[in-house]
C-alpha cells in the first residue's frame, strides 16, 4: 500500500526534555494503523505534530506529498487530516445536529454577506451541510438524536458524536486519541465495528490506544513507541510476540521469560493496558 503519511527522523524537546527522537513512521492509505505504548511514551505529542499544534525540533511530517511543516492547524485540516482527542471537546448545549454542522464549516462557500442576509447561497450551503450532518449520524447509530442535546449524551454517544464531527470535515486521514476511553464493553464493540465501516467507506485511520484487546482486534499494523523512540513495528501478531515490546509493557525480569503480550490482552479488562 502506498504511504499516505510519512514521518522521517522527527525529534522534540522542551529544553533538555527529549519527548521524541528520530522517529519514523509511514501510514498506508487506506490503513487502520495503531500507535501504542506506555504512558509518556510520546503518543500525543506525535499527534500534536501531524496536526501542527506542536513544532518539531528536526525531521519532516508529509501527508500526501505536501510538508506540514510550518502549516497551521487550519491549513492540515483543509489538507484532509482531522483527529479526536483524549478528553471529548463537544458544544454541549447544543444539539447533535449541529455540533456536527459546526464540522462541516470549511466546506461552506458563502462570504459573510451571505450569511449575514441568507442569501440562496448561504441556505443552499447549510441545507448539504445539515443532510451530510444527518448521514454521519446515521452512521454513528445517533441519527435518532439529532435534536437532544450533546450534554444529554451517554459517555459512549458523546465518543461517536464526536467522531461524526471529525468526519464532518471530510478528512481522508482520521486520527483517534484513545477512542475507547471510557466505554464499557458494549460500547467498545460497537465502536470497533464502527471503525472498521468507516475505513471501509474509504478513510485512512491512525489511531493511539491502551486498549491493547481493541488495538489487536481491529489494526493491521501496529507502531509501539518508548521513551520516545520506535522500538517495534508490524502485524498484531508480531508485535503480540516481540521481546522489546514485551519488556516495555511489563518490565519483567529474568524469572518472566515465559510471559507475552498475548497474556496481557487475555487478561486486559478493558481499562487500559498501561
Amino acid at each position: 500500500m502506498t504511504a499516505m503519511l510519512d514521518l522521517t527522523g522527527i525529534s522534540k524537546h522542551f529544553g533538555g526534555l527529549h519527548v521524541l527522537r528520530e522517529v519514523d513512521l509511514h501510514v498506508p492509505q487506506g490503513a487502520i494503523f495503531g500507535l501504542i505504548g506506555p504512558n509518556g511514551a510520546g503518543k500525543t505529542t506525535v499527534f500534536n505534530l501531524i496536526t501542527g499544534l506542536l513544532a518539531p525540533s528536526s525531521g519532516r511530517v508529509v501527508f500526501e506529498g505536501q510538508d506540514l511543516l510550518r502549516k497551521k492547524p487550519h491549513q492540515i485540516t483543509r489538507l484532509g487530516i482531522a483527529r479526536t482527542f483524549q478528553n471529548i471537546r463537544l458544544f454541549k448545549e447544543m444539539t447533535l445536529l449541529e455540533n456536527v454542522v459546526i464540522g462541516a464549516y470549511r466546506h461552506m462557500g458563502y462570504g459573510f454577506p451571505g450569511l449575514l442576509l441568507g442569501l440562496p447561497g448561504f441556505r443552499a450551503h447549510e441545507a448539504r451541510a445539515r443532510a451530510r450532518a444527518l448521514e454521519l449520524l446515521t452512521w454513528m447509530k445517533l441519527d435518532h438524536k439529532v435534536h437532544d442535546l450533546a450534554d444529554n449524551l451517554s459517555y459512549g454517544e458523546q465518543r461517536r458524536l464526536e467522531l461524526a464531527r471529525a468526519l464532518a470535515t471530510e478528512p481522508r486521514l482520521l486520527l483517534l486519541d484513545e477512542p475507547v476511553a471510557g466505554m464499557n464493553t458494549s460500547e467498545r464493540a460497537e465502536l470497533m465495528t464502527e471503525i472498521a465501516a468507516i475505513r471501509d467507506r474509504g478513510y485512512t485511520i491512525l489511531m493511539i490506544e491502551h486498549d491493547m484487546r481493541f488495538v489487536m482486534g481491529l489494526c493491521e499494523q501496529i507502531a509501539v513507541l518508548n521513551f520516545g523512540k520506535i522500538i517495534a513495528c508490524g502485524s498484531p501478531q508480531e508485535i503480540r510476540n516481540n521481546e522489546q515490546v514485551i519488556e516495555a509493557y511489563l518490565g519483567r525480569d529474568d524469572e518472566e521469560k515465559d510471559e507475552t503480550l498475548a497474556d496481557l490482552v487475555a487478561d486486559d479488562d478493558g481499562e487500559g493496558a498501561s
